[in-house]
């Protein structure tokens, strides 16, 4: 039996052309959102985008979103605005990572482009989302971060970023709920998606990556998609400024 828990619901997700972001699309134009779907890996994206309308027929369209760029954002806006007539939602879910270079060999460079996007690209999605829902009378964002953002999983540029995003978050709900806004905190732990593969290659890594969690195996793009699901639903609507923790018990064990 169809559900409908997003029905009305026009949700932008961010680095929706794979892994959780991906399965975020689907998922939520299954239970009757609109989704605009943005990211910079094009032909990955229309792919996405193809599937979810030939399962759920003009339900999604994918949009060129570079998240550091104000302009793409922008663009993305408007572009959704103008297929679907509103915005009610954001998953700010894209986001990069160091690929193996610890904070020795961190440059500012390097420092700059984590920070660019996975902070201030989920910074500038609220500021180009939040006109929208005020004209719709409300919303509800949910700001991707990491089990990186909690416990000490490696000395880098990538879990400053991520202990931004829940600063960020909390300081926005506080912000944002008199206009009866919600933003919360997503924190996934050790999943596996196209970002965390490099770090599958050898057998004595993922074992260590399956073994620092409690349920002994790891997470999937859908378990951090049915979260959320939960958080842009109106089940959640008396729920702001909350992390929610999908990890496996990493946090206790890592």
């Amino acid at each position: 039996m169809k559900v409908d828990r997003l029905k009305n619901k026009v949700v932008v997700i961010t680095g929706a052309a794979m892994g959780q972001g991906a399965e975020e699309a689907l998922l939520f134009a299954s239970e009757g959102a609109k989704v605009v779907a943005g990211d910079v890996a094009m032909d990955a994206l229309k792919q996405t985008v193809d599937n979810i309308n030939s399962l759920y027929p003009d339900s999604a369209i994918g949009v060129k979103l570079d998240v550091s760029n104000g302009d793409d954002w922008d663009a993305l806006v408007k572009a959704a605005v103008e297929k679907f007539g509103k915005i009610t939602s954001l998953v700010n879910n894209a986001g990069i990572g160091t690929k193996g270079i610890w904070w020795e060999e961190t440059d500012y460079t390097l420092f700059k482009k984590i920070i660019d996007v996975n902070l201030w690209g989920q910074f500038r999605g609220i500021q180009a989302v939040v006109p929208e829902m005020r004209k719709v009378g409300g919303g509800s964002i949910v700001c991707v971060s990491s089990m990186a953002s909690l416990i000490g999983v490696g000395f880098n540029a990538y879990a400053p970023s991520k202990g931004g995003v829940n600063s960020m978050s909390r300081t926005a709900s506080v912000t944002l709920g008199k206009e009866h806004i919600r933003v919360n905190t997503l924190i996934p732990g050790t999943i596996e998606t196209p970002m965390t593969s490099a770090m599958f290659d050898k057998p004595e890594i993922l074992q260590h990556c399956i073994d620092q969690t409690s349920l002994g195996y790891l997470g999937k793009p859908e378990d951090i998609a049915f979260g959320a699901l939960y958080l842009i639903s109106d089940e959640s609507k008396f729920v702001t400024g909350a992390e929610l923790v999908i990890d496996g018990g990493q946090r206790y064990k890592g």
